[in-house]
Parts: structure tokens; sequence; C-alpha cells
């Protein structure tokens, strides 16, 4: 294999010259420039690709930044695996790197110090919630004018690219469902508050009864933390109110899943006694018994779409860099528990 020093020597130039014009760093004389560039091609030299990342001030990587949730196996959790399957195909076909990051979802995290030590070029954040220090880190990055965006996390500063789904239209679509097969007792078992998500689909569910003619009910609605375990807990307090309930919309299938196991063994009867909807339609919807009516979240999609839109955004100057919004929608697919 040719060396730089080899290709200097053909050239007539400095090995330092030759790092320049392959590189694209400083001013050049076109004529050096050309020369160079026909002595690589002739010797068949090959440029280090990490070590020109470096010369031009880049990493060659995007920064994938993750929640640290002790005893959590985010990577095998639908919801994290399908964003990351996506943003991994994105860099895949753009031949950029990923650096994945965790942070402590409890403590402030500084984004803008991955830019400033060149450990990213662009940051994509995964898992991210309304909390104040969390916004305020993230709104430090759109202040520096920073290539990133939040996946699946909506923040009103219009200052912050997002890419998420449409929850609200979902939530609606579950619980309109429900109204549609005769329900008329609509419970919510839904999320933590502090994730827009929660609050856009708890949303959904109240505009699809209101529309109906029905007012949302407090004491039918409960609240987990998008866990299995949260929704088999909180299956004690639906089995409480089961004579006030004919129909529930989980926030998500890992919940349901786990609801309707604990009134399993409630010997409470599904979907006999209660229709259920379950939302991201995820691998275990299909076979779980009964199979699980549930909104299908695009999740692959979503992390694609934004690591593809902040691809783009790389390429811009700081000035005119502009901010990412994207809104994907839902689809609700019917199966046995609502039936």
């Amino acid at each position: 294999m040719a060396t730089r020093k080899e290709v200097a020597a053909l050239a007539g130039v400095s090995e330092a010259t030759v790092s320049r014009v392959l590189n694209g760093v400083g001013p050049i004389k076109e004529s050096t420039r050309k020369r160079v560039r026909e002595a690589a091609e002739k010797l068949g030299y090959q440029l280090n690709a990490v070590a020109a990342s470096f010369a031009r001030g880049k990493s060659g990587n995007i920064g994938v930044v993750l929640p640290h949730v002790p005893k959590v196996h985010l990577f095998s959790t639908y919801y994290f695996s399908e964003m990351l399957s996506g943003i991994g195909e994105a860099a895949r076909a753009s031949g950029q790197g990923l650096l994945l990051l965790y942070r402590d979802p409890l403590k402030p995290f500084d984004y803008v110090s991955l830019f400033a030590t060149q450990r990213v070029d662009a940051c994509l954040v995964l898992g991210a919630s309304a909390a104040s220090h969390e916004a305020e880190a993230i709104a430090r990055m759109a202040e520096e004018q920073l290539p990133f965006c939040v996946v699946d996390q909506r923040y009103d500063d219009p200052r912050i690219s997002f890419v998420c789904a449409d929850h609200a239209e979902g939530s609606i679509s579950a619980t309109k469902h429900l109204l549609g097969i005769g329900c008329r007792r609509v419970g919510f078992l839904n999320g933590p508050p502090h994730y827009s998500n929660s609050a856009d689909r708890q949303e959904g569910y109240r505009l699809a009864l209101k529309e109906a003619g029905l007012e949302p009910d407090a004491s039918l609605q409960f609240e987990g933390n998008y866990s299995r375990s949260s929704g088999y807990k909180a299956a004690e307090a639906v089995d409480r109110q089961l004579d006030q309930l004919d129909g529930l919309v989980c926030a998500n299938d890992r919940m349901a899943v786990g609801l309707i196991q604990g009134l399993k063994e409630r010997g409470r009867r599904i979907p006999e006694e209660l229709a259920i909807v379950g939302c991201d339609n995820s691998d275990i919807a299909d076979w779980f018994d009964p199979s699980l009516t549930s909104v299908a979240v695009p999740f692959y999609e979503m992390g694609k779409l934004a690591a593809e839109r902040l691809m783009e955004s790389m390429k811009e100057e700081k000035a005119s860099r502009g901010v990412i919004r994207e809104v994907l929608r839902t689809s609700l697919v019917v199966r046995q528990t609502s039936r």
C-alpha cells in the first residue's frame, strides 16, 4: 500500500501539503491540488477516514444519548430497539459512525461538551422527558445552533428539533374503536406524566370521549411507568373498578400485557369482561394470548427519519441550520382483546 511520503515524492510537495490537499484543509493552489490528487490516484493511496475526520475537526460520529435506567435492558425493549435500528440503518447508508452514550435521567447532561471535545458531529437524544433539567440541557444545544434532534419527545420550545409520532391521534383511534364496539365506560392506563407521549395520549383519550358526549372520569384513569410490572400492579386497582368499566386504553403494550396477566389471575376474562387496547404494536401484541389490539407506532421509521434529517442539517451552515419538526402518523391494529 502506498504511503503519504511516496505521494509527496511523486507530486513534488511536502507530506504536510499532501495531508492538506486530501483532507480539504487550508488554501492550496489548484495546480498543486491537481498534482497531489493525480499522484495519489496513480499510487492507489487510500486516505485513512478516521485521520481525515480529525484533520477536518470532525469525529465522523453521530452521538446517540440514552437514559441509563438500572435493571432495565434498553436494547431488548421494543421501543428503543426499533428506534436504534432505524438510526443504525440511516447511519450505515451514509457512512456515519454511531457513538452510544448514557445519561442519568435525574441529572443535567452536558450535551454541548460532546461537540466541544469533538466526540460527536451531531446528536440524537432518545428517552428524554419534560423535566426542567433535561429541557434546559437540550435547549443549550439549540442556543449554540448545534446539529441535534430529539426522538419521540415533543417540546414547546420552537428552537428544539424533534421527530415524534402523533400519539394523540393514536389514542383517539384507540378510544373511538372501543366506543365503536359498544363500550361506554372506557378507562385509561397511562405512563408517567413527565413524558410528552403520556400527555398526548391522555389528551387524545379525553378528546375522543368528549366527542362522544362522555365526560372523562378521574376514577377510571390509572398510572404505571410503561413497564409490564406496573401494568400487573395496576390490575388490582382496575379490578376494583371493573363494575364501572367495559373498556380500557393502555398507553403501551407492556403495561397492557401486565394488566391482562394480573386480571387473569383474578379470574377475569378478556375481552368478555373488559376490552383492552394497547399501544406500540410490539411483537408481543401478536403472539400474546389473547392477541392484543394495539396502536401501531412507527418507531423504526421515526429513528431513521430523525437520523436522515439530522445528517441533512449537518451539511448546512450554522447560521442557516433549520429546526426539524416531523410528526408521523399512527394506525390501529385490531386483534382479539377488543372483539
